[in-house]
């Protein structure tokens, strides 16, 4: 199974943009950093992903300002320059933390 559930933080975001289909897409570039236990032991983990959205995503993601954080759920596949990996968004939840 190819499932993904990712707490990041939108850094950029690309122009809206629409596919050969007529459906909308929107490009994004996520930031992750998190503390998780690993091997016994507590592991700083941090990242930048790719990330893109196609249909009625794109509506959501472009009122989601740059800077804002969000749990995106969706699946990896291939960049389409081959190279790496990106996450398509199938969804996502606007301020997933609890304030403190």
């Amino acid at each position: 199974m190819n499932r993904i559930e990712l707490t990041a933080q939108v850094v950029e975001r690309g122009a809206l943009r629409y596919t050969p289909a007529g459906l909308p897409a929107l490009d994004l570039r996520l930031s992750h950093a998190s503390e998780l236990a690993h091997a016994g032991s507590n592991r700083q983990v941090a990242l930048e992903i790719h990330a893109t959205a196609i249909g009625d995503e794109v509506k959501k993601l472009e009122r989601l300002p740059v800077g804002s954080t969000a749990l995106f759920q969706g699946f990896l596949a291939k960049q389409r320059n081959g190279r790496g990996v990106m996450l398509h968004i199938q969804g996502f939840v606007p301020d997933p933390t609890p304030p403190h």
